[in-house]
């Protein structure tokens, strides 16, 4: 356990964390491991694996806070979220085992070419407020297979699952942003909790850390969702665009160093 003696700056900077991620979760519907993991390690001298299990930990409060703040709405597809989770289920052990045997260089920079083909393709497509996700077999088996590539990329990389599930809602399943955000985050609980629950055995947790966080986490996520709900569509799609950006530099760094490392 990572029971340490602190002094009060850190705690502020925890809940500090638990607030920004936590409005980004509601406003994106995305877990927020993206926003805490890097500012654990930055403002809070945490090594990588106890910032990101740490994480994992605070998420699953954040994501349940953020269904409960969609689904008040009818903006949570629940059979959907049910069928992505089973593939992600899947896809993470996945992704687990290749991490030794594939490039991580060549994953991170596919993966940027990804996020750059999503943000070219959200400029020319406006989700369509009312729109669901059509159910029928083969829709119900590209969701499991969409939820395996997501844990399978979530293995390997590390990536968020709502990075790669929410664009690909609204892309290639016609939903709603909204919708996309909501199941995003309800698709993230049984997998972040698979995760966190392998963190807490290995010891990756700081239990004082993430229950700040995810305190925190409550006042934002709420208002995050609502101002998700308040803006166009069309500037919605910028502010995700804008976020998708920040993200690609980071994991485009990441895949220098991993090319430089590999060399």
């Amino acid at each position: 356990m990572h029971a340490v003696a602190r002094a009060p700056k850190h705690y502020v900077v925890f809940v500090a964390i638990g607030l920004l991620s936590g409005f980004m979760s509601g406003l994106f519907g995305v877990g927020g491991g993206t926003v805490i993991v890097p500012l654990l390690v930055l403002l809070a001298a945490f090594g990588q694996k106890l910032a990101s299990g740490t994480s994992g930990a605070s998420i699953i409060v954040t994501a349940a806070v953020g269904v409960i703040s969609y689904a008040a709405h009818g903006q949570v597809d629940w059979l959907a979220a049910l069928l992505l989770a089973a593939g992600g289920v899947i896809g993470a052990p996945i992704g687990a085992q290749l991490l030794h045997r594939l490039s991580e260089a060549f994953l991170r920079w596919f993966f940027v070419g990804f996020l750059v083909v999503v943000m070219i393709s959200l400029f020319f497509i406006i989700p369509d407020r009312d729109a669901t996700v059509p159910m029928n077999v083969w829709i119900g088996i590209a969701l499991v297979g969409v939820g395996v590539v997501t844990g399978v990329l979530s293995g390997l990389i590390g990536v968020g699952g709502g990075i790669i599930v929410v664009p690909v809602l609204i892309l290639l399943f016609g939903s709603s942003d909204l919708v996309a955000k909501g199941t995003s985050l309800l698709m993230m609980i049984p997998t972040t909790m698979s995760g966190a629950w392998r963190n807490w055995k290995n010891d990756n947790i700081d239990w004082a850390a993430a229950g700040c966080i995810a305190v925190a986490t409550c006042l934002t996520t709420p208002l995050g969702a609502i101002v998700a709900g308040a803006v166009d569509p069309q500037v919605a799609n910028w502010l995700f665009v804008a976020f998708l950006v920040v993200i690609a530099a980071q994991m485009a760094q990441k895949a220098i160093r991993a090319g430089r490392a590999g060399h």
